[in-house]
């Protein structure tokens, strides 16, 4: 029979390994997708290039078919939401000079967070988790919204879409936010809720988490295999804490 300090080191000695292997399994980075992951924002998106394929002369959308045409950029909006025959790049740019300065002023009429993820994002940082946002909406517009929505969040680093810059699946913009951060990849979770960000993530090298509430199916996040597919924001605050 152990007695004395002996024992009570012994007995001591499970908590502090099981405290150490939790801490080193923490994530010390979150990457967010914008679109669909923080933010509704497809009613604003959808008004505004239907605002500029009218200004145009061409055929408009029902809001929930833009669900499908976002994601990789809003050129690639563009070329998806013109009629066949009218998909050539000149076309994508005369669309752009309509939508952009309309976009603009009316990003933030009808977009909003999801819900509970101003409170997920407050935990976070709280925790001292590094937050950053990743997404293919030009840069200007992605910083706004992000300034609008979630002033009290401290995010490391906002990127958009940047001119010299490929867009997702491409992993330059998760590469250029570890550059910031200087963490490690087994140490980065990165939520989106399309295959475009599950394709980023697994092309990064980082842990991929799907989230259901936005623009694309769970059947789309299945195809590739995440990590982690959720259903609610608090979900995300465990996963980074497993």
């Amino acid at each position: 029979m152990k007695t004395g300090t002996a024992f009570e080191h012994e007995r001591k000695k499970p908590y502090i390994c099981s405290k150490l292997k939790i801490e080193k399994a923490m994530k010390k980075l979150i990457i967010f997708d914008l679109d669909g992951t923080l933010l509704n924002t497809i009613a604003d998106l959808a008004q505004s290039t239907n605002h500029a394929l009218q200004a145009l002369g061409y055929p408009t959308h029902p809001e929930s078919a833009y669900n499908f045409m976002v994601g990789n950029g809003i050129n690639k909006l563009f070329e998806r939401a013109l009629p066949e025959g009218e998909k050539s790049e000149e076309n994508v740019l005369r669309v752009r000079k309509e939508f952009v300065p309309y976009y603009d002023v009316h990003n933030a009429d009808k977009s909003g967070p999801y819900p509970g993820i101003p409170e997920l994002l407050e935990q976070l940082q709280e925790k001292g988790v590094i937050l950053a946002v990743a997404s293919n909406k030009y840069q200007s517009a992605t910083a706004k919204l992000i300034s609008h929505y979630f002033p009290r969040i401290r995010f490391t680093a906002v990127f958009g879409q940047r001119e010299g810059v490929n867009v997702k699946p491409d992993p330059t913009v998760v590469h250029d936010i570890l550059d910031i951060t200087r963490i490690s990849r087994e140490d980065v979770l990165y939520v989106g809720d399309s295959g475009v960000d599950m394709q980023t993530a697994a092309n990064a090298g980082v842990t991929a988490c799907g989230v259901t509430w936005g623009f694309r199916p769970r059947t789309e996040l299945e195809e590739f295999h995440p990590a982690h597919i959720v259903d609610n924001a608090t979900d995300i605050a465990v996963i980074a804490s497993l």
